[in-house]
Parts: C-alpha cells; structure tokens; sequence
C-alpha cells in the first residue's frame, strides 16, 4: 500500500513537472512572439535598430520561434547586409518543423547566394525549397533563372580562362623572341668584335710587313749606296790603260780674232743679253696673281 502511495506521489511529481515545463515554454513562446511582432511594427517604421534589438530577443526567449529568425534575417536582406540574412534564413530553416517554413528559409537563401553571384549554391537551396514545396511557381521561376546564370557565368568563366591562357602563351612566345633576339645581337656582337679583332691582327700584320719591307728596302738602300760608295771607290783607285798617273788632255789654242770682231761679238752678245732679260721681265709682269676680295 506505501509503496503505491510512493509511486502515485512521483508520478504526480512528473506530470507536474512536465505541466510547469509545458507551461513555462508555451510563455517564453508567447513572449518570443510579442517581442516579433514589435520588431515587425518598428521594422515597418524603418527603424532597423530597434527592430533588430527586439527580433534578438525574441530568438533568445524560445527557439521554437522560427519567425523572429526569418524575419531577421528579411531584415537583414533589406539591409544589404547578406552574410547576416543568410545565417538568419539558415537558422529558421534549422528550427523550422513544418515544410512550409524550410521552404520559406531555403528560398531567401537561394536568394542570398542570387545577390551574392553564388549561382551554383543558389540552384541547390531553390532545389531544396523546392523538395518542400513542389508547387511554389516563384521558387521554380528563380531556379530556371539560377541555372541560366549559372550557365553564362561558366561559360564567361571558360572564356577568361582561354583568354588568360592565349596571354600567357603570347607573353611566353615575346620572351622567347626577346631571348632570341638578345642571342643574336650577342652573337653579332661577338662576329663584330671577331671581325675588328681579325681586322686590327691583319692591319697589324700588314704594318709589321710594311715595316719588314722598308726595313729590307733600307737594308738593299744601305747595301747599294754602299756598294756605290765601294765601286765610286774602286773606281778612283782602277788604274788607267796607261799608268798610275791621269793622261793630261791637250788644250786647243784658240783662233787669232781681230779687234773689230772681238767688238762685233761683244755686241751680239749684249743684245741677246738684252733680249733675254725682256723675256724674262715680261713673264714676271705675267705671273703677277691678283688678289680677289670676296663679297660676304
């Protein structure tokens, strides 16, 4: 009999418990929702603060509110502040029981990922939306729209990457011919310089040889003129035909002139004197230069 007693007395223990949870989470909802509502009415006011202050708070008060996060996260997305929408849509559709709300909080995340350019992700979450309410004809229309821009963004994608790679071979071929071209000016340097060389080594040569030559001629130069001075020099000492001694020539005598011829001769010879000496003036008054004044 006691220990029915014990029994019934803990089993009303527990009932009561649960009652008190029950009743306790059932408030905290009921807040959580006052607390939502405020947030939407000051949302609508345009005053994102408190909306704010007020939409975290009601998530704070009960989890089972999946509207203050999605409507936080709406916040949020109006704000242009997409990271924070998205975690807020990704908490309501977490807590979300029912498929309407994971199909509301899966298509604003489609959305996020839309303005964000996440074209891949954004097909996947409108999927996913789509999986919980297969007749929603909005979150069709955004998903052929995804996977339209999807499908321009690879292709965009695949031709910046064909771009990048014809640049980077184009950049690869200049510095080739850039390489090239430096061997060849070093080469032709190098021929240049080879040829100079080759031309200093010859005129080198050639100044060697033009030296060796006078040198030679100087030499065969000494040699005749000394063989000339040996020779005038064996000459004066050759004797003659007919002795030591020089033969002496024999004078003429000259011819008995008169006194009047000498005088004739005398005259003749004092005339082509004169003569002579007017040639010679007369080509000195000639060959006189003139002196030209230049007109500047």
């Amino acid at each position: 009999m006691k220990k029915l007693i014990y029994i019934s007395f803990f089993i009303g223990c527990f009932t009561y418990a649960q009652e008190a949870d029950v009743k306790a989470k059932k408030k905290a909802l009921r807040t959580s929702k006052n607390l939502t509502w405020e947030g939407n009415k000051e949302l609508s006011k345009d005053n994102f603060i408190q909306a704010e202050a007020n939409y975290r708070m009601a998530i704070s008060k009960s989890d089972e509110n999946t509207a203050a996060s999605f409507n936080l996260g709406n916040a949020y997305y109006t704000n242009e502040t997409y990271s924070e929408a998205f975690e807020r849509y990704k908490e309501a559709g977490e807590l979300a029981t029912s498929k309407i709300e994971k199909h509301k909080a899966y298509h604003n995340m489609g959305n996020v990922f839309m303005k964000n350019k996440a074209y891949e992700k954004a097909v996947d979450a409108y999927k996913q939306a789509l999986r919980n309410n297969p007749t929603d004809e909005e979150t069709r229309y955004n998903l052929a729209l995804a996977k339209e821009m999807l499908k321009k963004q690879q292709e965009e994608e695949k031709k910046n990457n064909q771009q990048n790679k014809d640049k980077e071979n184009k950049d690869d071929k200049k510095d080739q011919e850039k390489n090239k071209d430096k061997g060849d000016n070093k080469e032709n340097d190098k021929g240049k310089e080879d040829e100079k060389k080759d031309g200093e080594d010859k005129k080198d040569g050639e100044d060697k040889k033009d030296g060796e030559d006078k040198g030679d001629q100087g030499n065969e130069k000494n040699e005749d003129e000394k063989d000339g001075k040996g020779d005038n020099k064996k000459d004066k000492k050759k004797p003659n035909d007919k002795g030591d001694k020089p033969q002496e020539q024999k004078q003429p005598r000259p011819n008995q002139l008169s006194k009047q011829q000498i005088k004739n001769l005398l005259e003749a010879m004092q005339n082509e004197e004169k003569k002579v000496q007017e040639k010679m003036d007369a080509k000195k008054v000639k060959g006189v230069k003139v002196k030209n004044e230049k007109d500047w």
